[in-house]
């Protein structure tokens, strides 16, 4: 059975591309529009493997999702545009595990999702 990858991003491209990539290294994926709607798509799947959100979403922000999801659970990786140091402390403080800038080349987000979910 394939590892489960939920992937936030308010950009339907953004996470069509993220899932290609995904789907394409043996990964099964669903999708979230923003944070608000990822917290209730891992509750409804506590089975997920990873997490791959973006920062910049209305409704509810990256940096809100992890504040509420908190460290348990899936690793979270942020694909964003957004480059800030200070930003990406505050994301590492909140529990996230990777950082990947958009636009993001699909071998380096597979293999920090095969790193985080210790896929060989």
């Amino acid at each position: 059975m394939a590892l489960k990858v939920l992937v936030i991003d308010d950009s339907q491209m953004v996470r069509h591309q993220v899932g290609k990539a995904l789907i394409g290294a043996g990964f099964a994926i669903v999708e979230a529009i923003d944070g608000a709607d990822a917290l209730e798509k891992l509750r409804a799947a506590p089975d997920t493997s990873l997490v791959v959100c973006d920062v910049n979403m209305p409704t509810m922000n990256g940096i809100e999702f992890l504040e509420k999801k908190g460290a348990a659970g899936a690793p979270v990786v942020m694909l964003t545009t957004e480059g800030q140091p200070e930003l990406i402390k505050k994301a590492k403080l909140l529990g996230a595990k990777g950082w990947v800038m958009k636009p993001f080349k699909p071998e380096l987000l597979v293999a920090a999702a095969k790193k985080l979910t210790k896929v060989v």
